[in-house]
C-alpha cells in the first residue's frame, strides 16, 4: 500500500521526534536503527526512505531536540531558566532534557554534522544568554565571557550530577551547589 506525501512527512517527523528523545536517554550507541523504528512504530526497512544514513538522523534530532529547548526557555528569566535546567526532575528526565546534556560527550566522536549541529545550537544558546549580561550594561567581551561561564557550569553540573546514581546525596548536591552559584552571577545582571 502506497503512502502520501502527508504521511511519509509525518512518519519522518515522528522517526526524527522519536530519535531525539531515544538518543537523550540512551545515547548514539544505544539505539539501534531497529530499535529506534519499532518506537516509531514503523518497520525497519522504512529508515532509508527518509534518511541517507543514522549520522543525518542523528544531526536532524539534534537540531530538534536543540530547538525545542530553545523555545521553552524562550521568554524566561535567566533565574527561572536555571532553577529548572538545575533540578532534580531535569536530571531525572533524559529523554525530554537538554540535548547538550545528554550527548556532547557523543557528538564529539560523531560525523562533523553532527558536530556542525551541536556547534550551532551551542552558539545560540550562548548568544541567548549572552543577550542577558547586554543587556544588563556589560561590554560585548565580558558578556560572551560571563555566558561561556554560566552555560558551561550549568551543562557540566547536569552532566556530572546525571553520572552519579539518582538516589546519590552527591548528585543532589552538585546541583544545589552549583544553582546556587550560578544565580549568584546573575545577581549582577539582576540588579541592574
Amino acid at each position: 500500500m502506497k503512502i502520501t506525501k502527508a504521511q511519509s512527512q509525518e512518519n519522518r517527523a515522528r522517526i526524527v521526534k522519536t530519535a531525539s528523545a531515544l538518543f537523550r536517554e540512551r545515547g548514539y550507541d544505544g539505539v539501534s536503527v531497529a530499535d529506534l523504528m519499532a518506537a516509531a512504530g514503523l518497520t525497519h526497512g522504512g529508515f532509508y526512505k527518509h534518511f541517507g544514513s543514522k549520522a543525518e538522523l542523528m544531526a536532524e534530532a539534534a537540531e530538534q531536540g536543540l530547538a525545542s529547548k530553545m523555545s521553552e526557555y524562550q521568554g524566561c528569566e535567566m533565574a527561572d531558566l536555571v532553577k529548572s535546567y538545575l533540578s532534580k526532575e531535569h536530571r531525572d528526565g533524559r529523554s525530554d532534557g537538554c540535548t547538550m546534556a545528554a550527548l556532547c560527550g557523543d557528538a564529539a566522536r560523531q560525523h562533523a554534522a553532527v558536530q556542525a549541529t551541536f556547534a550551532a545550537g551551542i552558539a545560540r544558546m550562548l548568544d541567548a544568554v549572552e543577550g542577558a549580561g547586554v543587556a544588563a550594561g556589560a561590554d560585548r567581551e565580558a558578556a560572551r565571557a560571563w555566558a561561556i561561564g554560566l552555560f558551561s557550569q550549568m551543562v557540566g553540573a547536569l552532566v556530572l550530577s546525571r553520572a552519579c546514581p539518582g538516589d546519590s546525596p552527591l548528585a543532589d548536591e552538585i546541583l544545589q551547589v552549583c544553582r546556587d552559584l550560578v544565580l549568584g552571577l546573575l545577581a549582577p545582571v539582576n540588579e541592574v
